[in-house]
């Protein structure tokens, strides 16, 4: 998979996408990771990437031209897959998301900051908008962190067992259940019986149930939009 990130600040992403899965997933030549800077693609000697709004009103607004320099040069070397906008008030970022983006070759993410970027991008260059929250960070930097980092752990051959990620919570609309490792007591405080006793089946099923306990008492709304 390779991923091109549209950034005012490069800096920001540096240390995210290069420790733990990502760095071994770099490392295996399974991802590849791309910063570009969108004041590098700006046509003044000051790099002027933003701009006031039309209109009035508080904060800057990142100019159209840069952009659309910076994703025409993109696209005309290769087909994405995707290209995302990242924006408080995109479609929420799941797991679910997470799994379709990890099946894809070439995604392009664009970092929004200020009060976002000139709609004309939007409307003529992004196929996705999505957001990791309901709430507003000042870039799309950590939010880009966050998706690049869900996404990449799923790409077949990051994770040394695979079948690890298909116990993470969200995967089935379910918490994940309570783990436990070494030692069995500590404290007097003790590790349940059934996952001692080496009866796989029972032990599945009690982590079903916890999974059921814990999303009606945590996330019940995980539940509501099964039914």
């Amino acid at each position: 998979m390779r991923i091109d990130i549209l950034t005012l600040f490069p800096e920001i992403l540096e240390s995210p996408l290069n420790y733990s899965i990502l760095k071994r997933a770099k490392e295996k030549g399974l991802l590849q990771i791309f910063l570009h800077n969108i004041r590098d693609y700006a046509m003044n000697k000051h790099k002027q990437a933003d701009d006031y709004a039309f209109g009035g009103g508080a904060g800057m607004v990142m100019m159209v031209e840069p952009i659309d320099l910076c994703i025409s040069r993109l696209t005309a070397e290769r087909h994405y897959d995707e290209i995302l906008y990242l924006t408080p008030d995109g479609e929420k970022f799941t797991q679910r998301m997470a799994n379709y983006l990890a099946t894809k070759t070439h995604i392009m993410m664009l970092c929004g900051h200020y009060k976002g970027v000139d709609q004309r991008v939007r409307d003529h260059f992004i196929t996705r908008e999505v957001s990791v929250g309901d709430y507003v960070l000042s870039g799309g930097e950590i939010a880009a962190s966050v998706i690049v980092d869900c996404a990449g752990r799923l790409i077949p051959g990051v994770l040394s067992d695979e079948t690890s990620a298909l116990m993470d919570s969200f995967q089935d609309n379910l918490l994940a259940p309570p783990v436990y490792t070494r030692p069995a007591s500590y404290k007097g405080w003790k590790v349940p019986d059934v996952l001692l006793s080496g009866h796989a089946t029972k032990i599945d099923e009690w982590r079903h149930q916890q999974s059921l306990e814990r999303t009606r008492k945590l996330r019940p709304d995980l539940l509501e939009e099964e039914e």
